[in-house]
């Protein structure tokens, strides 16, 4: 059969199994589970693996993680990795769908937590759960070898335990056999079946930032009579938003603090407060730079109210970097599943994924796939659609996905796995 009879192929078997893609996205979305506790959803997704009759299913990979091995029947060494992340976020929903989750985690650390698919974990998981399907009813004509990635806690694992992407290579996840390209996508509230892209770095680095400022914990009638580390937090939160102004420019860089945690009372200045956020850069060597500067606001703004400040930095996740080489050899494919009207350069963001652990170190790409009701205006701009559901960011209560654009991240795996596997998307050399 000719590259285009198979291209054809995927595109039937995706159409065919629309509705099962469907079904298990809003099962999985009315059942999310947080970082580090996918237990049902990888049990799911393991069974589904093993229908196939895959050369391999592996379980229990850092948590929660499951690999998929399927070997081509025809020669090869080519090895492709499609990752999809498969865990949930402490997100109450808001977007009224029927399938909307109404899950709550009682145990979770620092719970409990409201759990929800804000992100858009569920699109990835059940659509490459549809990609292991069709591309193993063609397994006779692939040449080489597909590795199906289901990774937890993307989300980030709670701060004292392991997990993640990094956790799944160290735990050999991607030893045998070892990729020679990686492929990962995210949904995002561009337009539906848009792709975007960008050659650098498509999603910033980040860090997790954990400021414990400690003071002398008294009554709140005598605040004279022991040391108020509130103070030296509001310092601090007023602080992290200046040091911006700090580095270059033209290199976009956040500090950001969602969290702060005390053991005081309304009538009790408590010991400590602790700060928990993020850093994000843009471009990745200025990370030390804002990690030194953090660290130097903090403990000046705590020793100004004669407190101290200790400064952690956890889970740093490295910007996720596509090259020119793998976007040129890419760009043919994404036109081909979309038509090239509907692939769009985009300019580089401060989200993250650790799915950067796998395209940095095999080579490969990450690309966005909008599914939302919006469109671009004459500046590249997204803009809501007259009369749609408008546009809601990931991480959003409001988030929301289209089924309709699921097909198509189906078919844009099995293209991008066929195109590797047979040399298509490969960067020249």
């Amino acid at each position: 059969m000719s590259d285009g009879g198979e291209y054809e192929r995927f595109d039937r078997a995706a159409e065919e199994i629309a509705a099962q893609v469907i079904g298990w996205r809003h099962h999985l979305h009315a059942h999310p589970e947080l970082s580090n506790r996918e237990v049902d959803t990888a049990e799911l997704i393991a069974d589904h693996l093993r229908s196939l009759n895959l050369d391999e299913v592996r379980t229990g990979i850092a948590g929660h993680g499951v690999v998929g091995v399927l070997r081509g029947g025809q020669p090869g060494d080519r090895v492709v990795a499609l990752r999809a992340d498969i865990d949930a976020l402490p997100v109450a929903e808001e977007s009224g769908v029927a399938f909307a989750s109404k899950v709550v985690d009682d145990d979770y650390p620092g719970g409990p937590f409201p759990v929800s698919h804000a992100c858009g974990h569920d699109c990835h998981t059940a659509i490459l759960m549809g990609a292991a399907q069709v591309l193993a009813g063609a397994r006779e004509t692939l040449p080489g070898t597909v590795l199906f990635v289901f990774q937890p806690a993307e989300e980030g694992p709670p701060v004292d335990e392991r997990g993640g992407a990094r956790e799944m290579i160290a735990e050999g996840a991607c030893d045998s056999p070892k990729p020679t390209m990686a492929f990962g996508f995210h949904v995002t509230p561009f337009p539906k079946g848009a792709i975007g892209y960008r050659a650098g770095n498509q999603f910033g680095a980040s860090s997790l930032i954990k400021i414990t400022i400690t003071g002398t914990q008294v009554h709140a009638s005598t605040p004279w009579m022991g040391v108020d580390p509130m103070p030296a937090a509001g310092a601090i939160l007023t602080g992290v938003g200046q040091i911006y102004r700090q580095l270059n420019a033209f290199h976009p860089v956040t500090v950001s603090i969602g969290h702060v945690q005390d053991v005081g009372r309304f009538n009790i200045i408590g010991q400590t407060v602790t700060l928990w956020g993020t850093i994000r850069c843009a471009v990745e060597a200025d990370m030390d730079e804002v990690q030194e500067r953090v660290r130097t606001l903090a403990a000046n703004c705590a020793q100004a109210y004669n407190c101290s400040a200790t400064v952690d930095y956890l889970q740093d996740v490295p910007a996720v970097h596509n090259t020119p080489e793998w976007v040129d050899a890419g760009l043919p494919t994404f036109q081909r599943v979309v038509g090239s009207e509907n692939v769009h350069a985009t300019e580089a963001t401060l989200g993250y994924d650790d799915v950067s652990e796998f395209v940095n170190r095999y080579g490969g790409l990450y690309v966005t796939l909008g599914v939302q009701d919006s469109e671009f205006d004459d500046t590249g701009q997204i803009r809501p659609i007259p009369g749609g559901r408008g546009i809601y960011m990931n991480h959003s209560p409001l988030f929301y996905a289209d089924d309709d654009t699921l097909v198509t991240g189906v078919r844009l795996h099995c293209h991008a796995a066929y195109d590797h596997l047979t040399g298509a998307l490969t960067p020249k050399t």
